[in-house]
């Protein structure tokens, strides 16, 4: 089988692990990662990343000429990827950038053109619902028809598009995976001693964006009334939020409790990650986003779930989008923007130690079975095959 993932996501080679694994399952399983030759990641990247040619054998990350460098929809690329296609002549194309994609629509009309025959696939992420006006309506129509096969990263992003009228085949997975031999449990008492961590300390986490919608002050607020007990705060991030989280802490009286670490690299996080008692994402839904089509934002999946599970963390998560599905029963689940009951949560993981540690062994095992490179790629394969009979 003969695989091409066009996606502006595998320009960070770290990225790339599932797909690495899914040309390790077969012999006869070729990958190609399909990326813009120049990308504007923007954030706190904002410079052009030049992608770099690499041959693996199975597996190549192939650079294209490219037009647009920092928008997802507009993407697509120069007439070099005409030859790649005919040499190639891939039976499975997945296009990463949505259902409104310019680029997925080039690459289905390529496909046709060239007689290629090769089952059409897109991956989303988009579980906010909207409304399309014309001439999006008129592409994303274009796109959903020729469609062979749907990955939504959450099951929020497939009702969405069932309800655009998108009847075959479908599944839930993320985009990417987890390597278990980086996050995995281990000790970390140098880096607890540098962070003057008490091992009788209760250490509750947070890894992500310092912003109001990822829910930090209202963890902050249901810590306030559990003084009485043994615990600290470590937030691990960066964000606009940065001086209302000290200043809220302070006004509660439990700054003497938070430890604030600015982000670290991704190969430092597990470290940090274990030191942890129970990882907390309390992503709240908002809607002052607004995009042409559509406005809000909500918990499209919460990565640093499954990092924290593989490290034998138990985890809590709002109910917001796709926590609840990430988690099931391997966690606490609370309703967002809810202190009280996130106050609950933390007491009875305090409290009882064996809960935690039954939580923390069903989160571990979820993640060995659903979400490491290898398993996503797994799951991966077996759709594309499911698709061969289409």
């Amino acid at each position: 089988m003969k695989i091409l993932v066009a996606s502006h996501t595998y320009i960070v080679d770290l990225n790339c692990q599932k797909l690495r694994e899914l040309s390790r399952l077969d012999k006869n399983i070729q990958v190609i990662a399909l990326v813009p030759k120049r990308w504007r990641p923007g954030g706190v990247q904002n410079k052009i990343i030049e992608s770099q040619l690499k041959d693996e054998g199975n597996f190549k990350i192939i650079p294209v000429d490219n037009f647009s460098e920092n928008n997802q929809g507009l993407l697509t690329f120069k007439t070099e990827i005409i030859k790649l296609f005919k040499e190639f002549k891939p039976d499975i194309i997945q296009v990463e950038q949505g259902a409104k994609s310019l680029g997925y629509a080039q690459l289905i009309t390529l496909n046709k053109l060239l007689g290629l025959k090769a089952k059409n696939v897109f991956f989303t992420w988009w579980n906010i619902p909207y409304k399309n006006k014309f001439p999006i309506s008129l592409l994303e129509q274009y796109n959903l028809k020729n469609t062979h096969g749907l990955i939504a990263g959450n099951q929020d992003g497939l009702n969405i598009l069932r309800d655009h009228g998108y009847q075959d085949k479908a599944i839930v997975l993320p985009q990417l995976g987890i390597d278990e031999k980086l996050f995995t449990p281990k000790q970390q008492p140098e880096l607890a001693s540098k962070l003057a961590i008490d091992n009788q300390e209760f250490i509750i986490g947070f890894v992500g964006r310092f912003v109001k919608e990822k829910g930090i002050l209202t963890l902050i607020k249901s810590l306030a009334p559990l003084q009485d007990f043994s615990w600290k705060l470590l937030l691990l991030g960066r964000g606009e939020l940065k001086e209302k989280i000290k200043n809220t802490a302070t006004e509660l009286g439990i700054q003497n409790r938070l430890i604030l670490i600015e982000s670290v690299p991704h190969d430092e996080v597990p470290n940090y990650i274990n030191l942890m008692d129970t990882l907390v994402l309390p992503s709240e839904t908002t809607y002052k986003f607004k995009t042409l089509t559509a406005a809000g934002w909500k918990e499209q999946f919460g990565h640093v779930l499954i990092e924290a599970m593989a490290c034998k963390v138990p985890v809590i998560g709002s109910n917001s989008g796709e926590i609840p599905n990430v988690i099931k029963d391997a966690g606490m689940i609370f309703p967002e923007a809810d202190a009280s009951v996130l106050q609950n949560c933390l007491s009875q993981l305090i409290l009882n130690p064996v809960l935690a540690t039954e939580l923390a062994e069903k989160g571990y095992q979820r993640v060995l079975e659903n979400y490491t490179n290898k398993a996503l790629a797994k799951k991966t394969l077996n759709f594309y095959q499911s698709l061969s009979n289409y």
